[in-house]
């Protein structure tokens, strides 16, 4: 139960603040298996802040999750980014300017809408960073054996590929359409980038390069995990999948509001694609299964199991808007988020302790419901 003879992967996809909901499948996990052996983690966008802190962490598996758990639930939009009036307008009119003026306003070139410096902050003290960034309780997890490989995706503006940065053991590099991996030490910036939501957050730069939101051009979430050599996958997404009769029901009655637009472009970009590279690793396996093991070659069969919330994220958003800090909810209301049932790009950006402490709650229920799967999956051989 421990897997200690496998390669158990850990896969954490993105979504902002509902990054909170891989935290309570996580906790559940923990106190069944408090011991548990996780030698690969990767993570994406806010998947990347969870995989981070468990690859940086000296203590045992059950405590280093509550201690995540801990982290989440005290999170405020405060800590994120700065939530003053003052802050939020200066940034905000730096972008209408610029577009109205067709960038002829010598105004500062505005970079996001938010000041995330808050976050980088709370990040250096959660990750234990030294001097540049640096998280040396991967090198340290790294030597004692408790880690295999770590890995964070992030995307590049300047490039426009994916670049998945990976810390481990003789790790092999790869090299894929559009997207590829980098051997690297790990720091706080290589966390920013792949959490660095795009327009909201500002842009990240490593070794002279530009970076953003490792969910933009991942068309293969899991491949990660793949290449650092797994052979057991559980990933956690943060999508709810809608049955037929909910994907029917409109959002809006009226002409879609900008909030409505930015949350289903956002959930096609980073959060769309996990579950199609699940389905592909599915098909894969069936094919590999049929075929004699003396032509197989590289090809292995992966075991997989994806949790996913059982609730609409973004109807659960809703519930407690009204809680966020008064300048960044007028704001978020400008954008039309008080005018969709399902609020998707609220749900992103929902760093509200009573929101967050919900989908850890979720979180630790779905894991229950389907523990018979999860227990049966740790438990068979490889």
């Amino acid at each position: 139960m421990t897997g200690e003879k496998t390669n158990l992967a850990l896969v954490m996809s993105g979504g902002g603040a509902r990054a909170a909901y891989q935290v309570g499948m996580l906790r559940w996990l923990a106190r069944r298996h408090p011991d548990l052996h996780v030698p690969i983690l990767t993570g994406v966008s806010a998947g990347a802040i969870n995989a981070a802190f468990l690859a940086a962490r000296p203590e045992d598996f059950r405590e280093r999750v509550e201690m995540l758990a801990d982290l989440w639930r005290n999170l405020t939009a405060e800590q994120v980014f700065r939530v003053d009036t003052l802050s939020l307008a200066r940034n905000v009119l730096r972008l209408g300017m610029k577009l109205v003026s067709g960038g002829f306003v010598s105004t500062p070139r505005p970079r996001s809408a938010v000041d995330t410096r808050p976050l980088w902050g709370l990040l250096e003290k959660a990750l234990a960073a030294r001097g540049g960034g640096a998280l040396p309780g991967i090198e340290e997890n790294l030597a004692r054996g408790v880690l295999r490989a770590v890995a964070i995706t992030t995307s590049s503006y300047t490039t426009g590929q994916s670049i998945t940065w990976v810390q481990g053991s003789n790790i092999p590099q790869w090299d894929r359409a559009q997207r590829q991996s980098v051997n690297a030490t790990l720091k706080v910036r290589h966390v920013m980038a792949s959490a660095a939501l795009p327009i909201f957050f500002p842009a990240i730069q490593i070794d002279g390069r530009w970076y953003g939101d490792g969910g933009m051009r991942l068309t293969a979430p899991l491949s990660p995990a793949v290449h650092l050599g797994a052979d057991r996958i559980l990933a956690i997404s943060t999508r709810y999948q809608r049955t037929l009769a909910e994907a029917e029901q409109p959002a809006v009655t009226t002409y879609p509001p900008p909030a409505q637009i930015i949350g289903a472009l956002f959930n096609a970009v980073f959060l769309d694609l996990f579950d199609a590279d699940a389905l592909t690793m599915e098909r894969v396996n069936s094919v590999v299964e049929e075929l004699p093991e003396d032509r197989r070659e590289a090809l292995r069969s992966i075991r997989l199991v994806v949790i996913r919330p059982s609730r609409d994220l973004g109807k659960l958003a809703n519930e407690y808007e009204a809680r966020l800090p008064g300048a960044f909810r007028f704001m978020t209301r400008g954008l039309g988020t008080r005018e969709t049932r399902s609020n998707d790009l609220l749900s992103l950006l929902m760093f509200q302790p009573d929101y967050l402490t919900r989908l850890i709650e979720l979180g630790e229920e779905d894991a229950e419901a389907r523990s018979e799967e999860i227990e049966a999956f740790l438990a068979a051989a490889p």
